[in-house]
């Protein structure tokens, strides 16, 4: 088992936290009056930043893949690059910005209808977004993750459907496995990020009295369990392309079959997976989405 009973539970109810937290999201940027009154699938826009709007991708569901795709690489790329100059504030910068984003898309779901509910959830955004960033704890860490994914999943649902997120998850999964596997820089990002206390994704130490971040020039001495932002945010975009597929219909709940399937897999891995051993965990999650998937279209069938 590659950690401790506890450790697993852990990881397990916090993914799938994140997951329905993250449909309920992408559930209030739909907009089900027009969509129902058109046929047409209509989405709500995103609340303004400081008084600016913000817009989604204006691109094509069929092509959404290689533009999903190369924006990871790209990304990667210029981590590895502030890696390379040893520049952790750049790392922390353009985290916080993303954090901050995200979680004032998934608060203004919460908060919509509500007064001044763009400027309140601004507001929160940035507060927990500083806290993560500058002053990080296991648990301010983890609860942002529960919600985050979600705000990124309002931005783009709308431009993905099931096909493009399959053809998402299997490049992906590919590119996890070389990452981790063969050349190995994934390891090295993941290593980075918990060195600097700003880690993209749930973040579990065997011990909850020690600081998340290291002392300088040193280590924690403390055992971690940690699951990366994208093996939380890709089978929750996944999810959603099949809530935009079937709300049309009023079946949007299928969706919620996926993260079980997606959890069970991911579940299978940290009880097989060895000690102190990185294993790439999108190919197991996705494995689980796709199972998922063929339970909602066996469910579809018999209703």
């Amino acid at each position: 088992m590659k950690h401790n009973p506890r450790i697993v539970l852990w990881l397990i109810v916090l993914f799938l936290a994140a997951q329905y937290a993250g449909l309920y999201v992408v559930n209030q940027y739909i907009d089900y009056p027009t969509t129902l009154a058109t046929g047409n699938f209509t989405v709500t826009d995103l609340p303004e930043v400081a008084g600016q709007e913000v817009a989604r991708p204006d691109i094509e569901e069929s092509v959404s893949p290689l533009y999903i795709v190369g924006a990871i690489i790209v990304g990667t790329l210029l981590l590895l690059l502030i890696i390379k100059w040893g520049k952790a504030i750049l790392w922390k910068l353009w985290f916080f910005f993303a954090v901050a984003l995200c979680l004032h898309f998934a608060a203004y779901a919460f908060l919509k209808g509500t007064p001044y509910a763009s400027w309140t959830s601004l507001g929160l955004a940035v507060a927990f977004g500083v806290w993560k960033i500058w002053r990080p704890n296991v648990i301010v860490q983890n609860l942002t993750e529960l919600f985050l994914y979600g705000g990124l999943a309002a931005i783009f649902f709308s431009v993905v459907n099931i096909w493009a997120m399959l053809v998402i998850l299997v490049l992906i999964s590919l590119y996890d496995a070389y990452a981790v596997w063969k050349s190995q820089h994934m390891v090295k990002l993941a290593k980075f990020q918990s060195a600097s206390g700003v880690f993209a994704g749930l973040f579990i130490p065997y011990s909850l009295g020690k600081p998340m971040v290291p002392a300088k020039g040193g280590t924690s001495g403390v055992r971690t369990a940690v699951l990366g932002g994208g093996d939380i945010g890709f089978p929750l975009l996944f999810a959603a392309s099949v809530l935009k597929e079937y709300a049309l219909a009023g079946q949007g709940w299928l969706a919620l079959l996926i993260p079980p399937f997606a959890a069970l897999a991911l579940f299978g891995l940290l009880v097989f997976g060895k000690q102190d051993r990185f294993y790439p965990a999108m190919p197991f999650i996705s494995a689980g989405c796709v199972v998922g998937l063929l339970v909602v279209w066996l469910v579809r069938f018999l209703l």
